[in-house]
C-alpha cells in the first residue's frame, strides 16, 4: 500500500533554516517540524523571553496548521524546549491561552512533553514541534 507524503509550507511561518520541510503530512496525520519564533516578514527572532517568543511559535504552528487545512484542535501532541526553565509558568500561561483561543470550547489540549536545552537555533528561548490529525 502506498503511503501519501506531501510536504506542508506556507509563506505565512518562517521558511526553514535547514534542509528540512516545515512540516509533512503523512496517512492522515500532519508532522509540524519545530518552530522557534522568527518573523516570517524579517526572518528575525522576536522577543527576548520566553513568553514573548512562545506567543511568536505558536502564530507560526498555527499558520503551518492551516496551509495543512487544519486548526489547532487538530493539534495531539507537541513537544516544547526552553532554554530557562524558570520562564515555564509563563510560557505555559501563554500556551494555554493560545489553545484555549483557538480550539472549540471543551476541547482537551495537546498532549504535550517539556524539555530544558542548553540552546536553540538562531539563540531563541522557545521552540515547539507538532503532531497533528488531518484528514488522510
Amino acid at each position: 500500500m502506498a503511503r501519501e507524503r506531501r510536504a506542508v509550507a506556507t509563506d505565512h511561518a518562517p521558511a526553514a533554516v535547514g534542509p528540512y520541510s516545515q512540516a509533512i503530512a503523512c496517512d492522515g496525520w500532519l508532522y509540524v517540524s519545530g518552530q522557534i519564533a522568527l518573523d516570517p516578514a524579517t526572518g528575525k527572532v522576536v522577543g527576548d523571553d520566553g513568553p514573548v517568543q512562545v506567543a511568536q511559535v505558536l502564530a507560526n504552528l498555527h499558520a503551518v496548521l492551516r496551509a495543512a487545512g487544519v486548526g489547532p484542535e487538530a493539534v495531539v501532541k507537541t513537544t516544547l524546549y526552553l532554554v530557562d526553565l524558570a520562564e515555564f509558568a509563563a510560557v505555559n500561561q501563554v500556551y494555554a491561552e493560545f489553545f484555549q483561543r483557538h480550539c472549540p470550547p471543551g476541547t482537551p489540549p495537546p498532549a504535550r512533553a517539556t524539555v530544558g536545552v542548553v540552546a536553540l537555533p538562531l539563540g531563541a528561548r522557545v521552540e515547539l514541534d507538532a503532531v497533528a490529525r488531518v484528514q488522510p
